[in-house]
């Protein structure tokens, strides 16, 4: 089993930065491919991104690509995403997620740990 903890979320204007974090415990963090997944109130969660583990490769929804930038500290069993440029439609609960496959991926039925979430709010 891993346990995620996501932290950082708040409330922020436009064009302005958080950070999110996601700490994990349990089992050994590596190799896991964890991401990033965002649900926005009356939508289905939606993939933002992904990193393997050894940060090598990363992958990006297009809508982010570009202002958010994941990555991981695995002797700190932590994983982030730096997000710049928010825009009011970033607004939604963050969730970190592991996957035991080896190969990046934004498909959610990959992934299967889940953290609780943190909410984003961006106003206008």
């Amino acid at each position: 089993q891993v346990q995620l903890v996501e932290s950082g979320g708040g409330l922020v204007q436009a064009g302005g930065s958080l950070r999110l974090s996601c700490a994990a415990s349990g089992r050994t963090f590596p190799p896991f491919t964890m991401g990033w997944f965002r649900q926005a109130p009356g939508k289905e969660r939606e993939f933002v991104a992904a990193i393997t583990w050894s940060g090598r490769s990363t992958l990006y929804a297009d809508s982010v690509k570009g202002r958010f930038t994941i990555s991981r500290d695995n002797p700190k069993n932590t994983l982030y995403l730096q997000m710049n440029s928010l825009k009011p439609e970033d607004t939604a609960v963050y969730y970190c997620a592991a996957s035991s496959g080896a190969r990046v991926t934004g498909s959610l039925g990959e992934y299967a740990y889940w953290g609780q979430g943190t909410q984003v709010t961006v106003s206008s």
